[in-house]
């Protein structure tokens, strides 16, 4: 990509910049530039089977029953009386609305509504005997972000970031594509507690209203699909000017109250958006692809927004970003019309998710990026209203790829209707604890000390379900 001369590259800064002043500015930029300070790489508590996390995010509740969770007994009693809990009193039990088929070599069930990610079924792990602790939107997209329901927590992303740090200073090491602003907003992705530089960085959603029309008109328009990414105004020598008064100012301010994680966060931010500047644009413009890559996801062909998120989370993933987390810009909060609406859902994402886990596998990816498929709940066994689910979140599924875990196989298990966890249950709890292990880290070690105790992810719970590890 062609950089305007006036936007010329800050690692060119010294080049031009013939004054003493030019100078000092652009040794500054060096000194921060290598050594990014709270985000600096670091090794885990033991060798990590994953480098990275890409966590697909299907907010909404998918119905686990009639996607992974094949239930013969169900079928069997398609519109008997549901007596499973005081809940399914008066209702109807609802057998899966698109048939089930075994795939691959492994023979995992799946439903023919994911033909694209049928054809991975032999490297997915897909856990069904999922439980949360409620069956609310918010508090369970909460807790399955935060490990808690009730408090503001650091996110799953925040963690990994704060305990590996990043391998590349010049982006974020967490970002988010997309996120929702209901069900807890910005505590999905946010640091809480932990130093403010480990939360995500926020790309879509309220934030940029722009960055996918420009997505949408990428090929019609020039430059990266990111707006106010170079600062038109200043060169970077006065860039770097400026930001050495402002951090002079922070860190007096920092020196003079001792602890305020605003402050740190805000000197770090300031560094990392200009040193953001050189890499940003590069990651972001998919135009780089080749056809057959841009094919292979479905981008230009109807409603892309998802295929194109998909793509530039492989291009983070392999720029050095350490958890990329992208959300489905469709819904899973099936309560009627379950069999036209969850096969719209499916259509809208099978093929980029299918697409995502090709590419990564032939660019050697696959085998150091955990993939994660899920979603806060799944639904019930019974009907709601006829030809919907309400939620359920005592069992549900969701699967697993990449990164250390074994795939084409089926972990845990439901009872007979598909109601309830009963076979190797798997918590929200034991599910973050074991994402920490495949990077390396001991859920019990990575703390923080905070208001007068240490905090981590699973609080004082979580066991690695170590039957799905390589």
């Amino acid at each position: 990509m062609q950089i305007p001369p006036t936007l010329y590259s800050r690692r060119d800064a010294l080049k031009t910049c013939s004054s003493g002043f030019g100078y000092l500015a652009f040794a500054a930029l060096a000194h921060g530039a290598a050594q990014p300070g709270t985000l600096a790489a670091r090794a885990g508590h033991f060798a990590a089977r994953a480098k990275r996390v890409i966590f697909l995010c299907m907010r909404g509740g998918p119905s686990h029953v009639d996607l992974f969770d094949y239930k013969p007994e169900l079928i069997k009693r398609n519109g008997q009386p549901a007596s499973l809990s005081r809940d399914s009193a008066g209702a109807k039990l609802l057998g899966p609305v698109h048939p089930f088929r075994q795939q691959g070599q492994s023979g995992l069930w799946m439903a023919d509504v994911h033909p694209h990610l049928a054809q991975h079924a032999d490297e997915l792990c897909v856990i069904n005997s999922m439980h949360t602790d409620l069956p609310n939107h918010a508090q369970a997209f909460g807790q399955m972000h935060t490990g808690s329901f009730q408090f503001v927590r650091p996110s799953l992303g925040a963690w990994t970031l704060y305990g590996l740090g990043t391998e590349n200073a010049d982006l974020p090491g967490f970002i988010t594509l997309n996120p929702p602003a209901d069900n807890g907003g910005a505590r999905n992705y946010g640091s809480a507690f932990l130093p403010a530089v480990c939360q995500g960085t926020r790309l879509g959603g309220s934030q940029l209203p722009d960055l996918y029309a420009a997505l949408m008109r990428i090929e019609e328009e020039p430059g990266p699909p990111m707006k106010n990414i170079v600062n038109t105004g200043l060169m970077p020598s006065l860039q770097r000017a400026q930001l050495d008064l402002i951090r002079g100012l922070n860190e007096h301010k920092l020196a003079r109250d001792v602890h305020q994680p605003e402050i740190e966060g805000a000197i770090e931010s300031f560094e990392l958006a200009f040193r953001m500047q050189d890499e940003v644009p590069g990651v972001l413009d998919i135009r780089a692809e080749p056809e057959h890559v841009r094919k292979l996801y479905g981008i230009g062909e109807g409603k892309d927004q998802f295929a194109r998120q998909c793509l530039l989370a492989r291009r983070m993933a392999e720029a050095g970003v350490r958890f990329i987390e992208v959300t489905a810009p469709i819904h899973w909060d099936h309560h009627n019309l379950l069999k036209d609406s969850l096969a719209k859902s499916c259509a809208a994402t099978d093929r980029p998710i299918a697409a995502l886990l090709t590419d990564l596998k032939q660019r050697g990816l696959l085998d150091d990026t955990l993939v994660i498929w899920a979603g806060e709940f799944g639904r019930t066994p019974y009907a709601q209203g006829g030809d919907g689910r309400d939620h359920n979140h005592k069992g549900y599924s969701l699967w697993m790829a990449g990164g250390g875990v074994r795939g084409g196989m089926a972990y845990g298990a439901t009872d007979d209707f598909g109601h309830k966890a009963v076979t190797n249950p798997v918590h929200i709890h034991d599910w973050h604890a074991t994402i920490l292990h495949l990077l390396g880290l001991d859920h019990t070690k990575l703390t923080f000390n905070y208001a007068g105790r240490n905090f981590r992810l699973t609080d004082v719970h979580g066991s690695v379900v170590k039957g799905i590890i390589t």
